[in-house]
């Protein structure tokens, strides 16, 4: 199992960047509009992390990792099977892959095809 990209929402993102480059020796990026606006830095065994606003007022902060799957239909539908509840079908973002979002325990979780 791979983390392809380790998401956090935040309403502090200058501040959450600035301890994980202090503590890490990472420096992240400006913001990528195909990706929120999230800054974003390399993970050592690829993929990225990802740090964003919220994208609206009703969007709550979080931590969510996506985990890199060969096929994200077939992912998806295996998580709903599961009783994983999608609540973003599996989406393309030009340039980084696809990504869906599904909610199982209470917890936020990716997947992510390249």
């Amino acid at each position: 199992m791979q983390i392809q990209y380790l998401e956090i929402v935040t309403r502090n993102v200058d501040a959450v960047c600035a301890a994980y480059e202090a503590l890490h020796g990472v420096r992240f990026s400006e913001p990528e509009a195909g990706l929120g606006n999230a800054r974003t830095a390399g993970l050592p065994e690829g993929g990225k992390i990802g740090i964003r606003a919220p994208m609206s007022d009703s969007e709550e902060t979080v931590v969510r990792p996506y985990v890199l799957v060969d096929d994200i239909e077939a992912a998806a539908a295996t998580v709903a099977k599961a009783d994983g509840e999608i609540i973003h079908p599996p989406m393309e973002i030009p340039g980084h892959g696809k990504f869906a979002i599904y909610i199982q325990g209470g917890i936020h979780h990716g997947l992510w095809q390249l």
